[in-house]
């Protein structure tokens, strides 16, 4: 469950008949397919972003404050620092960049304070907005330097949560595996970046989605040694 999990819990039982139960979640079983059930930290770059992390009986969360306190490198806030740009550009106190055109083109506005006003009402959504990202990594591809900075700078705050989970819950000098999931990883910009802040994490790509990572969690509380592998 998005959310948080503790007021769904009682719900859930009356709702449904089973022998083991745990209700959970998103980020738990994000990391449980990411990592196959082993010990390790997962960011998550959706239209928010988040990182959980496990070791042993001990877990661990960092950053999803929702979009207006926090989410930092999420696709939403890629987007929001796009707009931020496009408006300094247009006020005359910003770098030129090829984000304001880019804004102006995917909403058939002409100004970037439009766009701005356009991003607060019901017909652009969070999620809509936040799929703009692919537009901002593309102009990135395209060699801006304010949207490289941007989707760099996103890399490095996903980076921020796994690293507060890294020295919370393993030793000084350890090294912990981590992996991530979400679309904002798709950018070149925001992998490397990532990769590059951490310190003592080895990162992989993700093993498993979280639905099989929901399945794992379900073996592990039923008491069932399982290993997952493609058909």
């Amino acid at each position: 469950m998005s959310g948080g999990p503790e007021d769904k819990d009682a719900i859930l039982r009356e709702i449904i008949v089973a022998e083991q139960w745990l209700v959970t979640h998103d980020g738990l079983i994000a990391l449980s397919g990411a990592v196959a059930g082993a010990d390790g930290i997962v960011a998550i770059g959706g239209t928010g972003s988040i990182a959980f992390g496990r070791r042993g009986d001990r877990t661990m969360r960092a950053g999803g404050w929702g979009y207006i306190f926090g989410d930092e490198g999420g696709a939403f806030w890629i987007v929001k620092e796009a707009v931020r740009a496009a408006v300094r550009l247009q006020e005359g106190w910003g770098p030129t960049t090829c984000l304001l055109e880019m804004l102006l083109h995917a909403t058939g506005v002409r100004t970037a304070n439009e766009v701005l006003h356009l991003f607060y009402t019901p017909e652009w959504p969070r999620s809509r907005v936040a799929r703009l990202s692919a537009e901002v990594s593309r102009v990135a591809q395209a060699g801006d330097e304010t949207a490289v900075s941007i989707l760099k700078n996103a890399g490095r705050q996903l980076a921020q949560f796994v690293a507060a989970i890294h020295s919370t819950l393993w030793h000084p000098g350890e090294t912990a595996h981590a992996s991530y999931i979400g679309g904002v990883f798709r950018s070149p910009e925001v992998l490397q970046s990532f990769e590059r802040a951490l310190e003592n994490v080895v990162v992989r790509e993700p093993i498993w989605g979280a639905d099989a990572g929901a399945l794992i969690e379900a073996y592990r509380i039923a008491g069932i040694s399982a290993t997952l592998r493609e058909a």
